[in-house]
């Protein structure tokens, strides 16, 4: 018996196999948030348009998250080192046309390429992982440090992209990734070995281009309207979007082998989890996004010091990501997403005191208490949507997870940010969609620029108070739909089983 555990027990290719890992894993969370503080740098170079900018920062997560599932089976079929090894590779070229890009269309195609590759790295890195790590309870450690290394990357995306702008022009923070991806594509063939499942799934080709499309097509129509008002095609573009995503919906129920279990979705406790992991990336990355601009563009604070004044916040958030497995052990889930929600909505509350003279004390301080809550959240959705489905539907139950983090990150740019816009634009100068481009106008008075800046910072109360009643709302839903007793995955199981006898009869 001690010699089979001593066999399972990794040896040095098993924790440098993971380290090798952990390097694309950390580059594709950082690539979601590493524009925000840099966004006012690639304004002035490339001069997008309003719905162009916020194109910039959430195509790319769109792309993640359409993607992620449908990457999954072709990684189970054709090989996820084989994946992985392609994905790097074009997540390298997509990272260097970036960096170059000469135009805002350029560089929102090179962020789809980015996005795209992105996609195939995620649940192919996992997989290989399992390979590694034999051993359960070293696989579990493996994929913790997984996890913490990708919640990680999103929170210091922003403080990497304000350190090498304050001595680089705006595409270094794209260039960063190619020694990384360098690395990876010279030792992974050396530590990593290839992984195919032994009963791949089919991949409905259909399913993913109408949830992408949709997906596009709505947000299109939502940012469209917000930054330039309406018009009749933005609005067609928008319900067409909407169609194709409750075409996509109801494919889903026919299919034997569906891209998206939405019969997952009639547990309460995994629909909340879900929830959870969309919707404070959401408040987390509009939040980062605006408060970005804020402080650069109304404050006018340099993009190193803007970059330390987001340390604090992104501190939290890392360290209570890698302590709440302890807590809850002690507190349980329940309470624990309870915490989550609540102390997200106080954080964001504490923006709506910022003004055009001042506001870094409550800037911090909302960084700090909202960390928490997004800690959570980062380190219990996927432990508690699996723990809350019978266990051969537990990979359905990650892989939508994984995909409602990536969704949350872009959603929120789009659609808080498009709330922002809107906002500026009924009560800024009505002198260009944007506060960038407005700043940017020659013979600019100091009246217009104090009008751009408080219309700005409205617009920044008005998504920070929204993002905030959302998550009373679901602190609300935690409270009355978890179990007290907290959820363990047997009882969750069980009774989700129960609920889905008929269905599946």
């Amino acid at each position: 018996m001690s010699q089979q555990h001593a066999h399972q027990r990794p040896g040095l290719r098993a924790w440098l196999g993971l380290l090798v890992v952990l390097g694309p894993v950390l580059l594709v969370s950082m690539d979601g948030s590493i524009l925000f503080l840099a966004m006012p740098r690639v304004s002035q170079a490339l001069t997008p348009t309003a719905d162009q900018a916020l194109w910039i920062l959430d195509i790319y997560g769109f792309a993640v998250g359409s993607l992620l599932i449908a990457f999954g089976g072709i990684g189970d079929r054709y090989g996820r080192l084989r994946l992985l090894m392609i994905g790097a590779t074009v997540f390298g070229i997509g990272s260097a046309a970036a960096a170059f890009a000469p135009s805002a269309e350029l560089l929102i195609a090179s962020r789809v390429v980015m996005g795209v590759a992105g996609a195939t790295l995620l649940p192919s890195a996992l997989a290989v992982l399992s390979e590694l790590f034999v051993d359960p309870r070293r696989r579990a450690q493996a994929i913790g440090i997984f996890a913490a290394a990708f919640s990680a990357g999103f929170a210091i995306g922003p403080v990497l992209g304000g350190v090498l702008l304050e001595r680089f022009w705006w595409g270094s923070v794209f260039l960063i990734n190619l020694p990384v991806i360098a690395m990876f594509l010279v030792l992974a063939p050396i530590l990593l070995r290839e992984v195919r499942s032994t009963r791949p799934g089919r991949v409905d080709a259909l399913s993913v281009v109408t949830s992408a499309v949709g997906m596009l097509l709505t947000i299109y129509g939502v940012k469209h309207t917000a930054a330039e008002g309406l018009s009749a095609v933005p609005v067609v573009v928008g319900v067409a979007g909407l169609v194709l995503l409750g075409w996509f919906v109801r494919r889903q129920r026919h299919l034997e082998q569906p891209l998206m279990d939405f019969t997952l979705f009639r547990d309460r406790v995994f629909t909340v989890a879900i929830i959870t992991g969309l919707l404070p990336l959401a408040a987390w990355s509009a939040a980062a996004y605006l408060a970005g601009i804020y402080l650069q563009s109304v404050l006018g604070l340099p993009v190193l010091r803007a970059a330390l004044l987001a340390l604090p916040g992104a501190a939290v958030l890392i360290i209570t990501c890698v302590v709440t497995p302890f807590v809850v052990d002690r507190i349980g889930k329940r309470a624990a997403l309870i915490i989550c929600h609540f102390s997200i909505a106080v954080g964001l509350l504490f923006l709506l005191p910022t003004t055009i003279t001042g506001g870094i004390g409550w800037y911090v301080a909302s960084t700090a208490v909202a960390g928490v809550g997004y800690g959570i959240s980062f380190a219990v959705v996927a432990d508690t949507a699996v723990a809350a489905v019978p266990a051969d539907r537990a990979g359905s139950a990650g892989a939508i997870a994984e995909t409602s983090n990536e969704i949350g990150n872009a959603l929120g740019i789009a659609l808080l940010g498009s709330l922002a816009a809107l906002v500026f634009r009924l009560q800024g100068p009505d002198l260009a969609p944007t506060l960038d481009e407005t700043l940017q106008l020659p013979e600019l008075t100091p009246d217009l620029v104090e009008v751009a800046g408080t219309a700005f910072v409205t617009g920044l109360h008005a998504a920070a108070a929204v993002a905030s009643l959302l998550h009373v709302g679901l602190g609300i839903l935690a409270l009355r739909w978890i179990p007290r007793s907290g959820t363990t995955p047997s009882d969750a199981a069980v009774a989700s089983e129960e609920r889905q006898v008929g269905p599946k009869a």
